[in-house]
């Protein structure tokens, strides 16, 4: 559900990339540094890093082997699209069974509770049957309004309450299936920052599926730059432009996959509580964090607890925030002073 786009030597307002060779090859002020940046397919979409090299550090080559390494294993653990992942196991598994889970997996599950008490359950892991049942999800048939029978026999099976975690095993007692889609990019992204630091470079954007993180500065010393997208489902329009250091930035909006019938609109992004899309008018939600896995999360959450409740929520937890809303044929954005405290920060 990521809305962001990098920018550097591209076009703001459609967020394309141009001048690629040009981008890759720039130097820095002499000291060796240059600005490199690969990128490829992911989970079902696409990632891209840019990163300052040092004239000691190590190739582009090995940064992205390492880069791409962590997010295959992120694929075989969590994606919902294929059949053989850690868990599509798992979800394969009828109620009262448990299942051995990579510590990464238990993690997120974790995240996950967390961020569905705070929501008082509106935010669920849980909900990958009511996407299957609405058509969007990886078992979908017909995007279309389910009956109220199928859609109470499906609700059964949602509900974080129905997972524990005992020692390396991850039960349930309900034939739920688990979806991380709303989280996941954002904990590659934190993996691949970790991995990047490790590595010796500590001027970079990451970015995967959307979800991304920024650090230091480019090798002439401008910031990195991130487009916060408008809402738009025909083109990629910039609403503002913004300089981030040491932050994730997730935005999250029910903009591009959505069916209409019989004049209501329906998007992918769930109540669990209600067990259907939100039908508010908080069309998308971007949140600034300093672990790019809880502005992904935070981002999702506020966007299904809507305008009001999401900025009360925002700013009980210092959470910086930036909502663009619905307003007939038109869009009017708002901010907390955190976002735009966070924004203005000066680089070091």
């Amino acid at each position: 559900m990521a809305g962001s786009v990098l920018t550097g030597d591209e076009d703001l307002l459609t967020g394309r990339w141009i001048g690629l060779v040009v981008v890759a090859v720039l130097s820095g002020c002499g000291n060796g540094d240059t600005l490199e940046r690969f990128d490829g397919p992911t989970m079902g979409s696409h990632y891209s890093i840019q990163y300052v090299r040092h004239s000691a550090g190590p190739t582009a080559k090995t940064v992205q082997a390492e880069v791409e390494n962590i997010l295959a294993e992120v694929d075989r653990q969590f994606s919902t699209y294929r059949s053989d992942s850690d868990i599509e196991h798992f979800n394969a598994l009828p109620a009262n069974n448990c299942q051995a889970m990579p510590a990464a997996v238990l993690e997120l599950i974790r995240v996950g509770e967390q961020l569905s008490l705070q929501s008082d359950g509106a935010f669920d892991l849980t909900v990958e049957p009511l996407l299957n049942l609405w058509g969007f999800g990886p078992q979908s048939r017909e995007e279309k309004v389910p009956s109220a029978e199928a859609l109470a026999r499906v609700r059964q099976r949602v509900g974080h309450g129905h997972l524990r975690i005992d020692g390396d095993r991850l039960c349930k007692d309900a034939a739920v299936e688990v979806d991380f889609n709303s989280i996941a990019a954002g904990y590659a992204v934190d993996r691949i920052a970790a991995r990047l630091h490790a590595l010796g470079i500590d001027s970079y954007l990451a970015e995967a599926t959307g979800e991304l993180k920024a650090v230091g500065r480019k090798p002439d010393g401008s910031a990195w730059r991130v487009a916060l997208e408008e809402p738009r489902d025909d083109r990629q329009v910039a609403e503002r432009v913004i300089e981030v250091n040491g932050y994730g930035v997730s935005t999250s909006g029910d903009y591009r996959r959505y069916f209409e019938q019989d004049g209501a609109r329906y998007s992918h992004t769930f109540d669990a509580h209600s067990g259907a899309p939100v039908l508010h008018n908080l069309a998308s939600v971007t949140v600034i964090h300093p672990s790019a896995l809880m502005a992904d999360g935070l981002s999702t959450l506020l966007l299904i607890l809507g305008p009001e409740r999401g900025w009360d929520y925002a700013q009980e937890h210092g959470i910086g925030v930036f909502f663009v809303l619905r307003d007939g044929n038109r869009f009017v954005t708002r901010t907390n002073d955190a976002f735009e405290r966070i924004s203005r920060e000066k680089t070091q």
